[in-house]
């Protein structure tokens, strides 16, 4: 253990502090075995529910455990802090049981609903800036805001006290379970989950493997681990915000890099399927960093027959206008969903030739965009196609040059596909 992990490495005893602090003020959430994921992977497959946590995930644990370390003189300036969401809920509640009053800084691309809730939660106490277009560069503005008025900045990962207050999750975890982890997925954003909690398996937990989870658009830990050092990524894929992160936080990434057995990296599509599998077998609403680390069981699915696992199911707070997006990611993912641009002869009955010709008796178009252009013999048309059997897929493009239909896929085009869908 080097000088800067030994120095923040959270231990068992300011853990067990927090949790005393925290009694009061945090919902002590269930650890639920899940039976459909556990018949499904022939494991004993275990939920830690944050999504149930009073502000709807797990971050009002470290914020509160880092405000109430502050002094008297520290709290009456004000706060300052800057998130995506989950972390200023939890800012602004603390705010308003503390009546100390705070700044929020949130990406403009928030969904509303989070931003309502953070209203909610801080009511009279809290002011929001809405700024920038993601978590980097809302952040950088925040912590520019506050040393120039020297006030206190909440970090949302990269804090001692905030990565003890994470770590009370996996107290509650070991105390809620009558038998033996062997496996925790942890999903991961900048990183203070998976250093909390990933600390106190590793002291108090030592047989069962850490396993972090991050989405494909945003592997900033595992791209940083593997070069040892923090790196900030170029560009990131914003579609799971609260774990869509360019850079991780330098204490988190020392600890995890300690700490973790393994990191999985899962596409934004797997996620949404876990999302929409959640909701509609199990009737769990999750948001899709809270999904994240459900999402890497299918990496190990021969690894974990017959184990004791645990997945940090970390937040619920989605957004019910974001439902058709989550459903046509999960779509493409499974590859249900295909695009094409068709080259239509332009005369009346051409579409309901392909329809009749082409189409399955169970498939579905559902999505159509056509210009009839009058001085040409064909015209193009962007088709979206849902397959009742991803299987399917290859049927149809054998009718459609059986009928010698002029096409383009556009699925394997990201270019055009971003520009016509």
């Amino acid at each position: 253990m080097n000088k800067i992990v030994k120095k923040y490495f959270p231990s068992s005893e300011d853990i067990i502090k927090a949790k005393i602090l925290l009694k009061d003020i945090i919902f002590e959430t269930p650890l639920q075995k899940n039976s459909f994921l556990s018949e499904k992977y022939k494991a004993n497959i275990f939920l830690k529910r944050e999504d149930l946590q009073i502000v709807r995930s797990y971050k009002i644990r470290g914020a509160y455990n880092k405000i109430k370390s502050l002094s008297s003189d520290d709290l009456k300036k004000g706060i300052i802090c800057a998130s995506a969401g989950n972390h200023a809920q939890g800012v602004a509640y603390s705010c308003n049981i503390l009546q100390i009053p705070g700044k929020i800084y949130m990406p403009n691309t928030t969904p509303k609903q989070k931003i309502k809730r953070v209203e909610k939660f801080g009511d009279k106490y809290i002011k929001i800036v809405l700024f920038g277009d993601n978590f980097d560069e809302v952040n950088n503005e925040a912590i520019k805001y506050c040393k120039k008025n020297k006030k206190t900045f909440i970090h949302p990962f990269d804090d001692k006290k905030i990565i003890e207050g994470q770590a009370t999750i996996g107290l509650e975890i070991l105390k809620q379970s009558s038998i033996n982890i062997d496996y925790i997925f942890i999903p991961i954003g900048g990183g203070g989950l998976a250093s909390g909690v990933g600390s106190y398996f590793y002291i108090n937990s030592p047989n069962t493997k850490i396993i972090g989870v991050e989405p494909s658009g945003a592997p900033s830990m595992s791209y940083s681990i593997k070069n040892n050092k923090v790196i900030e990524l170029n560009k990131i894929d914003q579609f799971i915000d609260g774990a869509s992160v360019k850079k991780v936080g330098y204490l988190n990434f020392e600890i995890c890099k300690y700490v973790l057995d393994d990191i999985q990296i899962v596409s934004e599509g797997k996620v949404c399927t876990t999302i929409l599998d959640l909701y509609n077998l199990e009737a769990i609403v999750a948001e899709p960093a809270g999904a994240l680390s459900i999402s890497a069981l299918d990496v190990y699915s021969n690894k974990i027959i017959g184990k004791n696992i645990v997945c940090i199911l970390s937040g619920g707070n989605n957004d019910i206008t974001r439902t058709e997006e989550i459903r046509e990611r999960s779509l493409l993912y499974e590859e249900k969903k295909h695009y094409f641009i068709v080259q239509f002869p332009q005369r009346s009955g051409s579409l309901k030739e392909f329809v009749s010709n082409i189409l399955g008796p169970k498939d579905d178009i559902t999505y159509f965009s056509y210009s009839k252009k009058t001085s040409k013999e064909e015209g193009p048309a962007v088709i979206g196609i849902e397959l009742s059997d991803k299987n399917d897929f290859l049927k149809l493009l054998e009718k459609m040059k059986v009928y010698k239909v002029h096409f383009q896929y556009l699925n394997k085009n990201p270019d055009l596909f971003r520009i016509l869908i």
